[in-house]
Parts: C-alpha cells; sequence; structure tokens
C-alpha cells in the first residue's frame, strides 16, 4: 500500500465485505503479482506491466491496462458472470474500466481522487491533455461519479462541464460513509447481488 488512496480503498473494501459484500481489488505490484485473499475476506489480485521501460506515466499506463482487463476478465468469468459494477479510482485504471463496460456490459462508477488540472502546472500541455481526456473519457462513461466532496463536484462540473446529477459525494469521514457508497452502488447495478 502506498499514499492516502490505497489506505481509502483498502479502508473501504473491508467495509464492503464486513457488509457481506463480495469484493475483488484488481491493483498493480511491479513482482508480488497473482491472487491472494487478505484476512478481511477482501480477494486482491496483483498484475504487473507486462512492458518493462517506458518513456512515461502515460505508456505505463496504457500497456498496465491489458493485463488489469486480463484480471478483471478472469474474475468476472470465475463469477459465473455475476459481477454487478466496476468502481475506478482515479484515471490508471479508466481504460479497463471502458473496455470491460463495453465487452461485457459491467457498468462502472468512476471516483475521482483527484484531476489532472489540480496534479500538473501545465494541465494544457498535450502530454496532461491525454491524461484529461482519459479523464474525460470515464466521465462520459462511468454511470455514477462518485466524489470525496462537494468542492471536487464543483470542480469537475466547472473544468469537464458533466451534468452535477451525476456526480454523487461520500464524504470517507462520515458516519454513513459506507452506506452511501452501497446505496449508489445500488443505483448503478440496479440492485446488488453478493458480488
Amino acid at each position: 500500500m502506498v499514499g492516502h488512496l490505497a489506505e481509502y480503498v483498502s479502508t473501504l473494501s473491508t467495509q464492503l465485505v464486513k457488509n457481506k459484500v463480495e469484493t475483488h481489488v484488481v491493483t498493480y505490484h511491479d513482482f508480488l503479482t497473482g491472487a491472494v485473499e487478505e484476512t478481511s475476506g477482501v480477494k486482491v489480485v496483483r498484475v504487473a506491466n507486462p512492458v518493462r521501460t517506458h518513456i512515461g506515466v502515460l505508456t505505463w499506463d496504457l500497456t498496465l491496462n491489458q493485463e488489469v482487463e486480463r484480471a478483471a476478465a478472469s474474475i468476472y468469468y470465475q463469477a459465473n458472470n455475476q459481477i454487478d459494477l466496476i468502481d475506478v479510482y482515479d484515471w490508471h485504471f479508466i481504460p479497463a474500466a471502458v473496455t470491460l463496460k463495453n465487452a461485457l456490459d459491467i457498468p462502472f462508477v468512476y471516483s475521482v481522487e483527484s484531476l489532472e488540472d489540480h496534479r500538473s502546472p501545465t494541465a494544457d500541455a498535450p502530454y496532461s491533455m491525454s491524461i484529461k481526456s482519459i479523464e474525460w473519457l470515464a466521465l462520459y462513461e462511468a454511470k455514477k461519479v462518485s466524489v470525496k466532496s462537494e468542492w471536487m463536484r464543483n470542480e469537475i462540473v466547472r473544468i469537464h462541464n458533466v451534468p452535477k446529477e451525476k456526480i454523487e459525494v461520500a464524504a470517507p469521514n462520515a458516519n454513513s460513509w459506507v452506506k452511501h457508497v452501497l446505496a449508489l452502488y445500488k443505483t448503478v447495478a440496479g440492485g446488488l447481488s453478493s458480488k
């Protein structure tokens, strides 16, 4: 686990399992790959990038996504096509989420941690515009967008012109956080099974 987002996903996935939702996390690791079940009950699949040398994070991300798609599709088929939804965090796994949505008819939530306009001092440079276009793709393709604050909701509306009603605020510091996330998932999936 590296960074605040990893802690957030770990806490959320553990809480989902406690609420009797079968939860799979597909994530990256350079050499610890494969599937494990954590003591919390969360099923984790780690994938490595099949291409070792990259000129930047964009090429690294796009080549990694083929492994993310493969791992997620394997989970889908092992579950007899009974996966209700995908929740994709930040921009890194958006290409995989969009492919899985269109190929397997699995709806997805795009949970926004940050935006390229906030991360980069040169957000209008070609490299950042490529990342922004991936963010836009997720905002367009996702059934719902989840954010942690009203400020981020307003920023997405301002920067990407997304309808405000498509964006749900689920603040992780609120007592009702997990209930709010589950309600959002039920809206997206049309009711949850146990997966």
